[in-house]
């Protein structure tokens, strides 16, 4: 049992909202993202159907939405990760605040991610990730 929670307000911490086609592409993006330390944790959520409207066109698709917890420092990191890995010519990537949330549980997220600069954390990646997104 977790016990009595503390409520405290989000500060830096944030959720990132990003769309994958398929699960394989879902599966490997997250994986880098937690391994590179740009976000402590990914919830990868399937069966989602997405209506928009590209190059003139209306499209339905089915999609795979990452909802991945991140701090405002790490926001940078994010947008390289997708832009080396993502499969889509344009990925969503939307940033919400976490207007508060459990003491203990923001305290672990600014913990999981790292204080790392870019360069240093991008160096992370593996190539046979970049081979599984791209397949």
């Amino acid at each position: 049992m977790a016990g009595e929670l503390r409520v405290v307000e989000g500060g830096d911490t944030l959720v990132a909202l990003i769309t994958c086609p398929n699960e394989e592409s879902a599966q490997a993006l997250s994986e880098q993202l937690v391994a590179q330390q740009a976000a402590a944790c990914v919830n990868m959520v399937a069966g989602l159907t997405s209506v928009y409207r590209w190059q003139g066109e209306i499209c339905r698709d089915s999609e795979w939405l990452l909802i991945v917890k991140v701090t405002e420092e790490s926001r940078a990191l994010v947008a390289d990760i997708l832009s080396q890995y993502h499969p889509y010519d344009e990925p969503e990537l939307v940033f919400l605040p976490i207007h508060s949330g459990s003491s203990s549980y923001l305290s672990w997220l600014r913990e999981q991610v790292s204080p790392l600069p870019r360069g240093v954390r991008g160096q992370r990646a593996s190539n046979s990730a970049r081979k599984e997104i791209e397949d």
